[in-house]
C-alpha cells in the first residue's frame, strides 16, 4: 500500500526554484509530523525539513533560509519550497512521517540542479 506519493521534481538551472508536493493518507497527515528527506547518489538519506500538526518547522543547515515546508490538511499534503538551488541539492526528494520505524518509502522525486 503506497502510503506517500511525491511529485514536483525535474531539471532545475543553479538558481533555479521547484516546488516538491507529498500526498498521504488522512490518517497519517493528522497524527504526525512530515519530514522531507533527500538521498543523493552514494550518500546516505539525510533529513531536510520538518514540520509538525502545529505547524514548527525545522530545517537542515544547508537548506535553511532556502527551503521551506508547509502542509495543507485539505488535501492532506505536504510541500517544500525549494529556492535559490545549488547542484548540490541534486538528489531523490522523498517525504515520510515521523515515526519509528518509518513507514515504507515512496517512489520519491528527483530534483537535478544543473546548467
Amino acid at each position: 500500500q503506497v502510503q506517500f506519493v511525491e511529485s514536483g521534481g525535474g531539471l532545475v538551472q543553479p538558481g533555479g526554484s521547484l516546488r516538491l508536493s507529498c500526498e498521504t493518507s488522512t490518517s497519517i497527515f493528522n497524527i504526525f509530523t512530515m519530514d522531507w528527506y533527500r538521498q543523493a547518489p552514494g550518500k546516505q538519506r539525510e533529513l531536510v525539513a520538518r514540520i509538525t500538526n502545529g505547524g514548527i518547522t525545522y530545517y537542515a543547515d544547508l537548506v535553511k533560509g532556502r527551503f521551506t515546508i508547509s502542509r495543507d490538511s485539505a488535501k492532506n499534503t505536504v510541500y517544500l519550497q525549494m529556492n535559490s538551488l545549488e547542484p548540490e541539492d541534486t538528489a531523490v526528494y522523498y517525504c515520510n512521517a515521523e515515526s519509528t520505524p518509518h513507514f515504507p518509502w515512496g517512489q520519491g522525486t528527483q530534483v537535478t540542479v544543473s546548467s
